[in-house]
């Protein structure tokens, strides 16, 4: 298969259109970035159908980072790609073969909802793992190399994956999440991802001074899409990183004796109402994308700033 343009399926995740994509590089080695939950995989499957690429023909499977709304799937996915090999993080691979701790974390943040998000969550065999650490490359045929960056901030088992046919990145949540712009009057509205328990804020930058540093031409999110206007996406996430730490601390500070659950709820609010009043919101339909992100975001701001404190 001749190198040609990424293709982007739709895995309707959370039941939500253009909510998380996983992306196809219909190389020599035909290549998967990103799978979602189990619950996207039919989505996956249908894809590939329509690309007319055959699940078997797959040769890598990569996911950005181990968390289940990106690598959840992976496992149940392999069991239609008989040949592919999985490419994950150093620090993720022991996760993908035992996703027990992965199941446990998850449970604590999704609560009852976590059997319909992500169930099933199958191990992935350990010979069907391959680790890419940073500055490492894979080589997919007709002089198309992936080249993995370390990129923290968002996770600690977090790669970035540059495309050298394109010269665009994959950076799953490190450098925040891109809404429907069919749903912000065509404007990018790029928020920051900073769920628990690895938020920091600082790897954060760092990562994202680091790939400004590559000029790239494009950026794709795990959720969702891409962006042709890198120095758009690098201006949004500094600025909106730092209304959010500014907004969480004064509520922190100011409700020092309340729970954790109480802060969270407060910030998850407060910072809702900040992105409804500054955001161009044509559908409100994509509020529902933000608070539920917010949700989650705002249980990471509030672990960092309480581990800062300690």
């Amino acid at each position: 298969m001749k190198n040609q343009p990424i293709e982007i399926i739709d895995l309707n995740d959370l039941s939500l259109s253009e909510r998380t994509a996983s992306y196809i590089l219909p190389a020599e080695k035909p290549t998967i970035i990103e799978t979602s939950a189990s619950p996207s995989i039919p989505y996956l499957l249908a894809g590939l159908k329509r690309l007319h690429i055959k699940p078997e023909d797959i040769v890598y499977i990569i996911v950005t980072h181990i968390h289940l709304d990106h690598a959840g799937g992976v496992g149940l996915l392999l069991e239609s790609c008989p040949n592919a090999t999985v490419i994950v993080h150093p620090r993720g691979e022991r996760h993908l073969a035992d996703p027990s701790r992965l199941i446990a974390g998850a449970k604590a943040i999704y609560g009852n909802s976590f059997s319909e998000l992500f169930d099933p969550i199958l191990p992935v065999p350990n010979h069907r793992l391959v680790v890419k650490a940073d500055l490492d490359t894979l080589d997919l045929g007709g002089d198309r190399i992936l080249t993995f960056y370390d990129t923290p901030g968002h996770a600690k088992h977090h790669l970035s994956i540059h495309d050298s046919l394109t010269n665009a990145i994959f950076t799953g949540d490190t450098l925040g999440i891109l809404y429907p712009t069919s749903m912000t009057n065509g404007t990018e509205l790029i928020l920051p991802s900073t769920s628990p328990n690895q938020f920091d804020p600082n790897a954060m930058l760092s990562s994202m001074k680091r790939v400004r540093e590559l000029n790239v031409n494009t950026i794709y999110f795990g959720h969702y899409g891409k962006s042709d206007y890198p120095d758009h996406v690098y201006h949004q996430l500094a600025e909106w990183l730092n209304r959010y730490l500014k907004i969480s601390e004064r509520i922190v500070e100011k409700h020092s004796h309340a729970d954790f659950e109480t802060l969270s709820e407060l910030v998850a609010e407060a910072l809702f109402n900040r992105v409804e009043i500054e955001s161009d919101i044509s559908d409100p339909t994509v509020f529902d994308y933000i608070r539920f992100d917010l949700t989650i975001c705002a249980q990471g701001i509030v672990e960092y700033l309480l581990n800062k404190k300690d």
